[in-house]
């Protein structure tokens, strides 16, 4: 059943129509749709374009989170093989809110980071809704160093509200493990791309997205902060949620033109949760064009520096 967020009430109410027609012609047969359906179908089509054409910063954020949007356990099953998972971080415990692994994208052996919220309750809970703890990433650095050891390209999946902020987090020392794999992402001589494919929530989204390329679907978002966090403290009113997020640029657009991400992925009319696969497989094609770049004509320094250059050079080089 399709989920429908606030600003699509005109084509949820359309597409109810069609729906009910289509449930009465079930019940009699007698009655003729066809003309009407294929009308309303073309007006629901317009007006999801009309729509989305022009989604502010605040409703690229719900897009972002919808709860429908294909997940990082999706992109796995469509687009990797013989996956091979790796649980713990050798010093505390696993945390399920950051899978990560070995498996190949067309053939190609790859290691893998993906942060997993979940599509149901049961999973949230189990994911913890993507926010990760001390020791999913610390668990990110073994899977990175062990990348770094065998020669291995690193594939990252963004989405997650940021790092868990609980009392247990941080007395394990949830700066120091965020700080530590962002230190790692930029310190391993293979190389790495990262794709933000909902949330890229502050840090606990950095820690594994300091990467030779980052890209970012359409409609997905990448702040310091979210929305309501930073109308909390700047506005002392979370209720300007909208407001600050059109002045904090989270968009892949803004950050495209601020030269902080590297490229975007582009969705279909109404978002990725609409039609996954479509989206799901131009993903893939991107990571293959990035490796197919970032080949065995690179050494180690080579790769290093020209991660070591983008990152210097956000915020010197606007127009």
């Amino acid at each position: 059943m399709q989920s429908y967020l606030d600003f699509e009430k005109p084509v949820a109410e359309l597409e109810g129509k069609i729906a009910e027609l289509k449930s009465l012609a079930q019940t009699d047969q007698a009655v003729s749709i066809g003309d009407e359906v294929s009308r309303l179908q073309q007006r629901a089509e317009e007006a999801l374009k009309d729509v989305y054409k022009k989604l502010t910063p605040w409703q690229k954020t719900q897009v972002a989170r919808h709860p429908q949007r294909p997940h990082f356990s999706n992109y796995l099953k469509s687009i990797v093989t013989e996956w091979t998972p790796l649980a713990g971080d050798r010093k505390f415990a696993e945390d399920p809110a950051i899978q990560a692994g070995f498996g190949r994208i067309d053939g190609v052996p790859v290691a893998i980071l993906g942060q997993e919220k979940g599509n149901d309750t049961e999973s949230r809970l189990k994911h913890n809704f993507g926010m990760a703890r001390p020791e999913g990433y610390r668990k990110a650095v073994r899977i990175m160093e062990m990348a770094d050891r065998f020669g291995l390209p690193v594939i990252s999946f963004v989405d997650t509200a940021g790092a868990y902020p609980g009392i247990g987090a941080e007395e394990r020392g949830q700066a120091e493990a965020i700080a530590r794999s962002t230190e790692k992402c930029l310190e391993i001589g293979v190389p790495n791309l990262s794709i933000i494919i909902g949330e890229g929530g502050s840090g606990g989204a950095i820690a594994i997205a300091a990467t030779n390329r980052v890209l970012m679907l359409e409609h997905s978002v990448y702040s310091v902060i979210s929305p309501e966090a930073g109308a909390s403290i700047l506005f002392r009113d979370a209720g300007k949620a909208q407001d600050m997020a059109a002045a904090q640029k989270i968009t892949a657009q803004d950050l495209m033109a601020l030269k902080v991400i590297d490229g975007i992925i582009e969705e279909p009319v109404g978002g990725a949760h609409r039609h996954p696969e479509k989206v799901m497989a131009d993903t893939k094609a991107e990571i293959m064009k990035f490796l197919s770049e970032f080949g065995d004509d690179l050494g180690p320094l080579e790769i290093r520096e020209l991660r070591r250059e983008k990152f210097l050079a956000i915020g010197t080089n606007l127009t």
